[in-house]
């Protein structure tokens, strides 16, 4: 039969199966047959085919995964392969924060540029977004206007942008309205609130959130693993409705994110506003774009088609990747 894979680590997963028993499933020979080696074969999201054990109708085996409409993975560093977050997705939620933990540009820019090269469509949700009155009010007005102005050139980009607070539910309706009969997975650093977002969506569902450090300003690992978790939406932000469902890959946080298989001078392709002149530049495809004459992604920064804040995070990642140097 088939089933859906929940969560697991290692060699064990929760599947939840058509004929609607959890089971806990193992992988056939440990290994599935796959051309590339990847840090977790399996991610919440994946439908699977699988046998029962005849011992025991609560356990199964997986003997195989079935062919996936998208991946939103990072290049693990410790070990060395591809790690899966999550498949066969909807959307992709970046959870970000105005403060508290520190906004964070260039990991939203990575984690695009990746939904870009997976083709999945990326929603960035800001939450907290209580704390940017507190902000204002604490003389750090031009601290948020940088914020501010960032979210801003997503949007022109063609990026969705929500700005929502867990706490004042500020945002919430549109949030709702946009999960709705979808599977999406949260992805942001430790801290942003993803487990909170999801309390509020269904408030039957009671996930673990933590504090922040406070020397670092950052959040402790609640979610230690990547969980599928299914909601009934609060009616509260269904106009009354009952019933209404979403589904939501909650994944770990973050604290630095790795692009997979994307080499430094194919990046430009994946920030979108870039992709339109790479090529054009007097050296073709071997610009760097960095001090060479007649770049045509220089002159685009120059003329203002490409803002100087999305040319300096490509600027950094590139040489991230050149360098393998990877910081927050």
């Amino acid at each position: 039969m088939k089933g859906l894979i929940i969560a697991g680590t290692n060699n064990l997963f929760t599947v939840e199966c058509e004929d609607d028993v959890v089971r806990s499933c193992s992988i056939k020979g440990k290994v599935l047959k796959s051309d590339k080696r990847f840090y977790n074969p399996i991610a919440p999201g994946d439908i699977v085919e699988l046998e029962i054990d005849p011992l025991n109708d609560e356990k199964g085996q997986v003997l195989s995964v079935e062919p996936r409409k998208n991946t939103f993975l990072r290049w693990n560093v410790k070990g060395r392969c591809p790690q899966l977050l999550a498949c066969n997705l909807d959307h992709l939620i970046l959870v970000t924060t105005p403060d508290e933990p520190p906004f964070r540009p260039r990991f939203i820019d990575r984690a695009l540029a990746q939904a870009e090269h997976q083709g999945i469509t990326p929603v960035i949700v800001c939450n907290k977004w209580d704390l940017a009155e507190e902000m204002e009010t604490d003389g750090r007005a031009d601290e948020l206007e940088a914020i501010m102005n960032r979210l801003e050139i997503w949007e022109e980009l063609g990026y969705r942008v929500l700005r929502v607070s867990a706490k004042t539910g500020e945002g919430m309706l549109e949030f709702a309205e946009l999960l709705e009969d979808k599977l999406c997975a949260f992805v942001g650093q430790s801290g942003v609130g993803k487990s909170s977002l999801i309390n509020v969506m269904d408030n039957s569902c009671v996930l673990r959130t933590g504090s922040l450090s406070k020397k670092y300003g950052r959040g402790s690992h609640t979610t230690t693993k990547g969980t599928l978790v299914h909601l009934i939406l609060n009616e509260s932000l269904m106009d009354g409705v009952k019933g209404r469902k979403a589904d939501i890959i909650d994944t770990p946080g973050i604290r630095r994110f790795v692009l997979d298989d994307i080499e430094a001078d194919d990046l430009a392709l994946y920030f979108r506003e870039f992709e339109p002149f790479v090529g054009k530049c007097k050296f073709g495809l071997n610009c760097k774009h960095v001090t060479e004459p007649e770049c045509a992604i220089l002159e685009a920064v120059k003329n203002g088609d490409i803002t100087e804040e999305r040319y300096d995070s490509w600027l950094r990642i590139s040489d991230e990747i050149r360098t393998g140097s990877w910081c927050d």
